[in-house]
């Protein structure tokens, strides 16, 4: 994520030890027949109440119709997972919305709502390892998140349609889920609305099908992807479908912003600039490229949802490009999207590596040098804000994304580029589709340089004082 410009922590192997806890089922005391239920959260204070334990998914499958007349969404999901403990029953995430069926491998199952919580009891509990889907047919009027420290995300009603977007919170607002990023799955997404609208979400583009004045849009993302990087927008969008590298790329521009504005002419660089940041940090990760321009000035952020990052328009102010920004996400398909960290508290592994990326473009086209930017931000920077587990409110402060490129520099530094870009390209390769730690990469960077570099680190990252230049 990236908004328009605008105390002492713990040791870093003992904070991020901290945050590799997982959540599997609850206490002894619900105990039946060997059978308990499923944790009600992941167990991560960053988003307490989101995401669940005892299962882990593998596919949503989603059909889901919607009339911005009436501001009524309707939906079956269809959730593929495996049972991590033995099961007497489990939780998906959902705000909002009414749910009117719910079934387990075929069989009728008992639910009901608890807060944001679905709570579902299959007819008889599920064994660890079972493989089981989950379909549920809901609907309702969607709503967003409101939260006093990170802001609003999830579903915003707009003037032609609706926008599903948010970093942390989104998911939950339109569709039943696992919300938390250490549960990653593929999505196979339909989505029904009215002739002459565009439905827009993640993943390679399938036919589109026309019937009684409603058009199906379909989209399939088979990578794993985090709950928080899908999205849906839904309007008037001039939607523009070419072929790069061999693969789909969709842009798509609210019909509101001029046909040659500065986000039409930001987003036509995006095979010019995954194509730069391919070369440094390896293949492109996903089986499609693009991006949305959304013109609601409610959206003051940009964000890296996977494959097709979502722009908000205040990147744009003064008729004017804004590469950076393009920059910004498209290297979070790599750092964030791919490669995701499983827990909040390493938020720094998506944003520093995206904040050096847009040194390293500035640099590239002729502005100032990555040193040059390391040299200003040193100077700026008040070291006593960590960049690991930085705290709740300040998961999108400047220790998360500038400190964190600061890291990424001095450990370039420290390397010299031949090691620094082998480690960047292994670790997204040997990573790739999955979650991490903030321990996970010290020890990877640690097995590529062939030398301990974990106070090093340690320094750069959490140290209360500026760490000598390497």
């Amino acid at each position: 994520m990236r908004r328009p410009p605008a105390r002492l922590r713990p040791a870093l192997a003992v904070a991020v030890a901290a945050a590799v806890v997982l959540v599997g089922c609850t206490g002894p005391d619900d105990d039946t027949d060997g059978f308990r239920p499923g944790a009600t959260d992941a167990g991560d204070p960053y988003v307490p109440g989101r995401g669940n334990g005892g299962y882990d998914v593998s596919a949503y499958r989603l059909r889901v119709r919607y009339d911005p007349a009436s501001d009524r969404l309707t939906g079956r999901a269809s959730v593929t997972a495996t049972a991590t403990a033995a099961l007497s029953r489990f939780n998906l995430d959902l705000v909002g919305l009414d749910v009117s069926r719910v079934t387990v491998s075929g069989a009728a199952a008992e639910h009901r709502r608890d807060g944001d919580e679905l709570v579902v009891t299959p007819p008889r509990g599920l064994p660890r390892g079972t493989a089981f889907t989950v379909d549920v047919d809901y609907g309702g009027t969607p709503t967003s998140v409101a939260d006093a420290v990170l802001g609003s995300g999830g579903w915003l009603h707009t003037a032609d349609g609706a926008v599903a977007l948010g970093q942390p919170d989104s998911a939950a607002t339109w569709f039943p889920v696992n919300d938390h990023p250490s549960d990653k799955a593929t999505y196979d997404v339909e989505v029904t609305v009215p002739d002459g609208l565009a439905a827009l979400s993640n993943g390679v583009p399938g036919p589109k099908a026309a019937r009684d004045g409603w058009t199906t849009w379909r989209w399939t993302e088979s990578s794993p992807m985090a709950s928080y990087l899908s999205t849906l927008v839904i309007g008037r969008y001039r939607v523009r479908t070419d072929t790069h590298a061999g693969r789909p790329m969709v842009t798509a521009v609210a019909a509101a912003l001029p046909v040659d504005g500065p986000q039409a002419r930001s987003l036509a660089r995006t095979g010019v600039i995954a194509d730069f940041l391919a070369e440094r940090f390896g293949p492109y990760p996903f089986g499609s490229y693009g991006g949305i321009a959304v013109a609601d000035e409610r959206i003051g952020y940009a964000l890296e949802t996977q494959s097709r990052p979502v722009y908000g328009p205040g990147f744009f102010r003064g008729g004017r490009p804004n590469e950076s920004v393009v920059v910004h996400e498209l290297a979070h398909q790599w750092f964030g999207d791919s490669v995701t960290p499983a827990r909040w508290s390493d938020i720094w592994l998506s944003e520093g590596f995206a904040t050096y990326a847009e040194w390293l473009w500035e640099e590239h086209g002729g502005g100032r040098s990555a040193q040059r930017n390391f040299e200003l931000r040193y100077a700026a920077t008040d070291w006593s804000k960590p960049s690991v587990d930085p705290g709740r409110a300040a998961m999108f402060g400047d220790a998360v994304y500038q400190r964190g490129a600061l890291a990424v520099h001095a450990l370039r530094r420290a390397l010299g580029d031949e090691t620094f870009f082998r480690l960047l390209r292994g670790w997204i390769a040997e990573r790739r589709d999955g979650t991490v730690t903030t321990a996970d990469f010290v020890g990877y960077a640690e097995r590529t340089a062939g030398r301990p570099l974990g106070p090093f680190l340690d320094a750069w990252l959490v140290g209360a004082s500026a760490p000598a230049l390497p």
